[in-house]
């Protein structure tokens, strides 16, 4: 095989790869922020504590993100 049919395969190869490593933490942010939306309708006292855990959650979340996308750059 030629080797820039080979780059474009890795190419195309990665950026699916990519697209399948952002599905997991979409779906673990919509469920962050499902259960605190839920915790928040039941308990809104609390409303302040369980904001800043859903968005360091959040934060933990969209790491996996990223190392996906450096992981891609690297790779």
């Amino acid at each position: 095989m030629d080797s820039t049919i080979l780059a474009e395969l890795s190419g195309n190869v990665a950026s699916i790869g990519y697209g399948l490593a952002a599905i997991g933490p979409g779906i673990g942010i919509g469920i962050i922020v499902g259960k605190t939306a839920e915790s928040m309708a039941r308990q809104p006292e609390l409303r302040s504590q369980l904001q800043t855990t859903m968005f360091i959650g959040i934060a933990f979340t969209e790491i996996l993100t990223l190392l996906a996308i450096v992981t891609g750059f690297l790779f």
